[in-house]
């Protein structure tokens, strides 16, 4: 099998190669070293690309590594022309601060089991605050995450209904965890909680400090400036931007250093 062969080096990942086609449609391939020599002896391989009717094409490098880019007209008729050039990567994700920034949301304090009117209450690494429509998205895979993280955590298992005082729960859970979490969505706002409580208590209203980890789920920053544009300024993480196990990692690393 005839085919154009460019050796793009070594190559940072996120970095962008254009192929640019003159003639006809044709099969475009980015592959590291490994695939690359499989492709070229006939084997099975993998690789980034496919049949390419416009033209130009641009394919991302998904690994930092070394990495190659064939033209061939495998099961197509006629011939093409072709040329590569390597564009700018996107700037890196603008992400918010480390939570480690944010002292406050580790709540330190008597480690030992307490007691409430009902009984008795063990004592949570961390705690999440959610609306149940949340629960199979990211609030289970989280909780799990957590766990697996070695830290012991409590989520409702019930479904709060329009006019429960988010504050009154929040402030349970919290005064028995040493983490808090909102998980925060179109869902969660719909369920009726008024941006006041939710605001008074992710923030202290006296000292300004910041005592809950807002995660936004499917939901956009203006969808928040809307139900309260003072929760759009905290410190928070965003189930777009970070994975779970991400998030549940940071988590696990500021309390253990607390």
């Amino acid at each position: 099998m005839k085919f154009t062969h460019y050796d793009l080096g070594n190559k940072k990942r996120g970095e962008i190669v254009e192929i640019t086609l003159s003639g006809n449609a044709a099969n475009v391939r980015l592959m590291d070293s490994s695939n690359f020599n499989s492709y070229k002896n006939g084997r099975q391989h993998r690789y980034y690309g496919g049949l390419a009717t416009k033209s130009p094409v641009r394919l991302q490098v998904p690994n930092t590594g070394h990495w190659h880019v064939t033209v061939d007209m495998q099961g197509l008729r006629g011939s093409v022309r072709s040329s590569i050039r390597m564009m700018p990567s996107a700037l890196p994700e603008l992400r918010q601060p480390a939570l480690s920034t944010v002292p406050t949301l580790v709540h330190k304090g008597d480690e030992s089991p307490g007691h409430h009117d009902d009984g008795f209450v063990k004592k949570y690494d961390v705690f999440i605050s959610h609306a149940s429509d949340d629960k199979d998205d990211v609030v289970r895979p989280l909780a799990h995450a957590l766990q697996d993280e070695g830290l012991s955590v409590w989520y409702d298992e019930f479904e709060l209904k329009i006019g429960d005082s988010l504050r009154r729960k929040i402030d349970k859970g919290l005064a028995n965890s040493k983490f808090g979490i909102v998980v925060l969505s179109k869902q969660f706002i719909k369920k009726g909680w008024t941006n006041y409580e939710l605001d008074g208590i992710i923030t202290k209203s006296v000292s300004g400090e910041q005592i809950v980890l807002p995660i936004w789920h499917n939901i956009t920053k203006q969808e928040v400036i809307d139900f309260s544009p003072s929760l759009a300024d905290k410190v928070a993480r965003n189930t777009s931007s970070y994975t779970v196990k991400e998030i549940a990692e940071e988590i696990a690393d500021v309390i253990r250093s607390n």
